[in-house]
């Protein structure tokens, strides 16, 4: 079973929180500071935050802007998940990843199913890797934020979590880029 091994030292990582919302504001975001509280009470950095509206090429282009900042590990996501019209945060972020996370979203919608039942098939939360930066991609509701986060980001980025987590192969993303350059 899952544990926290108390030897290992805790290794804070940096993370950026990305709304998608034609309608949000920096007052009216609750995902996102749902999503910001949880990141800094478990000791990580928020390194940057943003609103963008539910537009493919801005999506992207933020999401790719971040990936490219070294100071930035991980990107979360909210909004544009579900089958509306404007809808399209997967369709942004789905094609540019170098690797996708399918246990990412098999997890989560079992957390949401227990919460909000056959509800949870009305999201498409996915993740993925992107220039050895993951990447998640969340519903737009501050609960679906909480479950993602307690009950699956909070452990995988503590690298006290064993048998394993995200934090301990940070450093062998971008190995394939590597060996080929080599």
């Amino acid at each position: 079973m899952a544990r926290i091994d108390e030897t290992r030292p805790f290794l804070p990582v940096g993370i950026a929180v990305l709304t998608v919302s034609d309608t949000r504001t920096p007052e009216t975001d609750r995902s996102g500071d749902t999503l910001v509280a949880r990141i800094e009470e478990a000791g990580h950095r928020l390194v940057a935050r943003a609103i963008v509206p539910d537009d493919i090429d801005e999506i992207r282009a933020q999401v790719e802007a971040w990936t490219r900042d070294t100071a930035i590990d991980v990107v979360i996501t909210t909004g544009g998940t579900g089958f509306t019209g404007r809808d399209v945060t997967p369709e942004a972020l789905e094609p540019i990843f170098e690797k996708r996370m399918d246990g990412f979203s098999a997890v989560f919608h079992r957390i949401s199913y227990d919460k909000i039942g056959t509800s949870t098939i009305q999201s498409r939360a996915t993740g993925g890797v992107l220039n050895a930066t993951f990447i998640f991609v969340l519903p737009g509701s501050p609960g679906a934020c909480k479950d993602a986060w307690d009950g699956i980001l909070k452990a995988q980025l503590d690298y006290r979590h064993m048998p394993c987590n995200f934090v301990e192969i940070m450093p062998r993303l971008d190995e394939h880029l590597k060996r080929s350059a080599g």
